[in-house]
C-alpha cells in the first residue's frame, strides 16, 4: 500500500515537472525586442562604411552604384535566410543550417570561427569607431591621440559587457535608449540631406561619373563593395 502510494506521488510529481518544464523567464517585452531587431538590422556599419565606399569608388556616381548593387546582393542573402528559417525551425542560426545541411564538422568549425575570430573582430571594429567618434570632436582640427581612442573603446566594450552581465532588464532598457539615439542620429543625417536636395543643392551630382584615372584603380572596387556589404550586414 505504502509502495503504491509513493509510486503514485512520484508519478504525479514527474508529470507536473513535465508539464511545467524548465525554461527561461520572460524578461524582454515587445519594445526591447523590437529595439534588438532594429539594432541588429540597422547596425553601426551605416556610420562607418560610407567613407570607405566613397574613397574606394573615387566618385559619387560609382559609389551610388556600389550601394545599389550591395543592396541587391544583401536582398538575395536575406531571401536565402528566410528560406532557411522556414525550412529549419530551430534556433541556432548559422550553426543549425550548417548542421542540418553539411553535417556536424562544418557547423562546429563555423561556430568556433564565429566565436574566436569573427565576433571579436566586429566588436573591436565597432568599439574603435565608437572611441573615435567620442574623442575626435574634442581635438578638432587636430588628430585624436590613438591611445585615448583605444582607451575609450575599451571602456565602451567593458560597459556593454557589464550591463549585459548585470541584468537582462537593464540591458533591454539600454538597448531601447541606444536604438532611439541611433534612429535620431540617422534622422539628423537623412532629413537635412533630403531638404538640401529639394532646395536644388546638387553640386556633388554634377559630372558624378567622371573618373580620375590617376587615383582610380579596379583593385579598389572590392574594398568599396566590402564596406557597402558591411553596412548591409544586418540581414
Amino acid at each position: 500500500m505504502g509502495g503504491s502510494l509513493q509510486e503514485t506521488v512520484a508519478k504525479r510529481v514527474e508529470d507536473k515537472g513535465k508539464d511545467e518544464g524548465v525554461h527561461l523567464r520572460q524578461r524582454i517585452t515587445l519594445l526591447p525586442a523590437v529595439s534588438f531587431i532594429i539594432g541588429t538590422v540597422v547596425g553601426s556599419g551605416i556610420f562607418i562604411a560610407p567613407k570607405g565606399v566613397l574613397l574606394n569608388s573615387c566618385n559619387v556616381g560609382l559609389s551610388l552604384l556600389v550601394w545599389a548593387l550591395c543592396g541587391v546582393l544583401s536582398t538575395f542573402g536575406a531571401l536565402c535566410y528566410a528560406e532557411l528559417g522556414t525550412s529549419f525551425k530551430k534556433s541556432g542560426g548559422h550553426y543549425t543550417y550548417l548542421l542540418e545541411t553539411l553535417g556536424p564538422l562544418p557547423a562546429f568549425l563555423r561556430l568556433w570561427a564565429e566565436f574566436i575570430f569573427i565576433r571579436p573582430a566586429v566588436a573591436s571594429y565597432v568599439s574603435l569607431a565608437f572611441g573615435r567618434y567620442v574623442v575626435e570632436p574634442l581635438y578638432m582640427p587636430c588628430p585624436a591621440p590613438p591611445a585615448l581612442v583605444k582607451l575609450v573603446s575599451i571602456l565602451g566594450v567593458t560597459f556593454v559587457v557589464a550591463v549585459n552581465c548585470w541584468s537582462v532588464s537593464l540591458a533591454s532598457r539600454t538597448q531601447v535608449t541606444l536604438t532611439f539615439i541611433k534612429i535620431f542620429a540617422l534622422a539628423l543625417i537623412i532629413v537635412p540631406g533630403i531638404m538640401a536636395l529639394a532646395q536644388g543643392q546638387t553640386e556633388n551630382f554634377q559630372n558624378a561619373f567622371d573618373i580620375d584615372t590617376e587615383s582610380f584603380t579596379l583593385t579598389k572596387l572590392p574594398l568599396a563593395f566590402y564596406s557597402g556589404l558591411y553596412a548591409y550586414g544586418g540581414w
